[in-house]
């Protein structure tokens, strides 16, 4: 337990860390900073006993998945942009089999299905303009992926789930929108300003719900 929350510490901090290293403009640190974050999500998944359970497994390879995200999205160019995507495509794919083998309730699964895939087709609505062609396609795959993540999220929690895995899935959909704005919308304010810190405190959420979990 005392691993975890020392894990659980070195997350935050280095978000902290991560975000003063952003707006000072020093991206080399910043660079070490996401991914010392990123490390200790997956640590906690790792310490909390990840390995024991089906569940365990997918959302560590999800969590796996996501550092790798982190670690393209260091870099500026529109490869390491793609790159990112594929690779958070991927984990919420990871994300969605690991809700999949918990256990979900088809009630509460459709009854948020609706208001997720309206905010979905929102959002794609929004970033369509900003979107080079080439993004266009795995942009809108990316949304559908993540939606149904969340939507499947929600069927967790009906069928007893921890409250961690649907907060962790809306804190992650929440933090891309600031992805979504800096990066391919390019507004003037550092939505990573908060972002960062929904991202983190989500994928954290994910990591902690392993040990709310033991029995999937």
């Amino acid at each position: 337990m005392n691993s975890v929350r020392t894990l659980a510490v070195v997350v935050l901090a280095a978000c902290v860390a991560l975000v003063a290293l952003l707006l000072l403009d020093l991206l080399l640190p910043a660079a070490v900073a996401k991914l010392v974050a990123s490390s200790a999500f997956v640590g906690v998944a790792i310490v909390s006993g990840a390995w024991q359970t089906a569940f365990g497994r997918l959302l560590l390879l999800g969590l796996l998945l996501s550092w790798c995200g982190d670690m393209f999205l260091v870099g500026t160019s529109e490869t390491a942009f793609l790159s990112g995507l594929v690779a958070f495509l991927l984990a919420h794919v990871a994300y969605i089999a690991a809700f999949s083998v918990h256990g979900i309730n088809r009630r509460w699964l459709l009854l948020a299905a609706v208001p997720v895939l309206s905010l979905a087709v929102a959002v794609a609505h929004w970033l369509d303009p900003h979107v080079a062609p080439y993004l266009a396609m795995p942009v809108r795959a990316y949304i559908v992926v993540i939606s149904i993540m969340v939507v499947m999220a929600f069927g967790t929690r009906g069928a007893g789930g921890s409250m961690l895995i649907l907060g962790g899935a809306l804190l992650f959909f929440v933090s891309d929108l600031s992805v979504a704005a800096w990066r391919l919308v390019q507004t003037d304010f550092p939505t990573y300003v908060w972002g960062l810190p929904f991202y983190y405190c989500g994928q954290l959420c994910l990591a902690l719900s392993v040990s709310q979990s033991r029995s999937h």
